[in-house]
């Protein structure tokens, strides 16, 4: 166990820090759980809603002892795409169940030949290596929603305005980490993310050309709306029931190769944030059925498949909370939630030079907590083995490497990232021969 903790995974804190601590999870997963469907044409209460029962979901089949949160995943959106635009939304859903039936497939595999393998196949230097990959992958991430108009990345859409929001909300977030003491200390993420919003809400009043922030979108929506339900043209709810067809089903499949593979890194990646190994413990065959069960179910109700997301383990790795309440307890506010479209709309109104600043701070605990598992752990590097492996694995997944080809009549299939990474890094150890001294 982690001796630096503040709360474990079964303790349970206080109600009233329990409320915001949660919070702060929600705030964490949001823009991105929500990213997901606008750019697939799906519903974002759905992926709220699916999301937070997604999320219990997966801690009822952990046993209650992985203190991990679901949320959209960015791994599918082609699949999504591809085969929505091609046969329909329907069947988009239909291959997403046939994913997460994959994954319990997998799992069951796994139980039975138990887990020796893994530990043979991703000793620390293919682990380190991996989890440094999966925070540094999401870097240009923040540095485009910290420094460019719309996240593009485009030198024309540079903007020094939404700098100086992301160094504020930044700096608001360090201080708050090292100075702060107590419970103010774990939530200092979310004390940034606030403190970053006002700071942009009161930048625009007084320089109207500099408003970074329209609560348009909070004055047209609803106050309550079914999440579960999608809604046409004219406005009336129907349920997008699910459809199958071979060439879906075997689409999604095939792309929960790869997250499968991030599966196995964000779980390597809590276990050493939390200090415990979740791959014995509930065990990875119990984390997978609750990883797929989560995206099956999501897909019936028509939300985009979940995932572990890595934004709340960086939460965890700054506040030393890892307590399966507190993510329980942000799974319900996501349900909750989901039912009020205000306050989706409200959250959609934080600024993306806000969530930049914040997520430079997040994204690069995900990093170190990689490092220190090189470190901890004695990985050699003098070993030309180990050396060749991690750079491999690091240029490969950091510099954006990708595996492409097409499946059915047009769709491409691509494992990029973090997921061929770790796939590299596996053979590459297999593979290459002990040194010889």
């Amino acid at each position: 166990m982690n001796s630096s903790k503040i709360l474990g995974p079964h303790d349970k804190p206080p109600l009233a820090q329990w409320i915001p601590l949660s919070f702060q999870h929600v705030f964490a997963m949001f823009g991105a759980t929500i990213l997901v469907p606008l750019l697939t044409g799906l519903s974002p209460s759905t992926a709220l809603f699916t999301a937070g029962t997604g999320t219990l979901i997966y801690i009822l089949i952990t046993g209650a002892k992985v203190p991990a949160f679901l949320g959209s995943s960015f791994a599918f959106i082609p699949a999504l795409i591809g085969i929505g635009e091609q046969y329909g939304a329907a069947y988009a859903m239909g291959g997403a169940i046939c994913a997460g039936v994959f994954y319990c497939v997998v799992a069951l595999i796994i139980k039975f030949t138990g887990k020796g393998w893994i530990d043979k196949a991703l000793p620390p230097v293919v682990i380190g290596s991996v989890i440094v990959v999966i925070g540094m992958n999401l870097a240009p991430t923040a540095i485009k929603e910290a420094m460019y108009v719309g996240s593009s990345g485009a030198m024309q859409d540079y903007s020094l305005v939404y700098l100086s929001i992301a160094v504020v909300t930044l700096g608001i977030a360090i201080v708050a980490t090292i100075f702060l003491k107590g419970f103010f200390n774990t939530i200092s993420i979310l004390i940034g993310l606030v403190g970053g919003y006002l700071f942009a809400l009161v930048m625009g009043a007084v320089f109207p050309a500099y408003r970074v922030i329209d609560f348009s979108v909070v004055r047209e929506a609803k106050w309550f709306a079914l999440p579960f339900l999608q809604t046409d043209a004219a406005g009336k709810y129907f349920w997008l029931a699910p459809k199958f067809n071979f060439v879906a089903s075997l689409t999604f499949v095939i792309v929960s190769l790869a997250t499968i593979c991030e599966h196995l890194g964000d779980t390597l990646t809590t276990s050493r944030v939390v200090g415990k190994d979740f791959l014995k413990d509930p065990g990875l065959h119990r984390t997978l059925v609750g990883d797929g069960l989560a995206t099956a179910w999501a897909a019936v109700w028509g939300g985009p498949p979940n995932t572990t997301y890595g934004e709340n383990i960086g939460v965890m790795a700054i506040t030393k909370v890892y307590s399966v309440w507190v993510i329980g307890g942000a799974a319900v506010i996501a349900f909750v939630l989901s039912f009020c479209q205000k306050f989706g709309a409200v959250i959609r109104t934080i600024p993306g030079p806000v969530l930049g600043g914040v997520s430079m701070l997040l994204y690069g605990l995900i990093a170190s907590s990689g490092l220190r598992t090189l470190v901890e752990e004695g990985v050699d590097y003098k070993d030309k083995r180990n050396l060749t492996i991690s750079s491999v694995v690091m240029v490969i997944g950091i510099g954006g490497g990708i595996l492409q080809f097409t499946v059915g009549s047009d769709f491409v299939f691509s494992l990029g990232g973090v997921a061929l990474s770790t796939v590299v890094g596996i053979i590459l150890n297999l593979i290459i021969p002990k040194t010889v001294e």
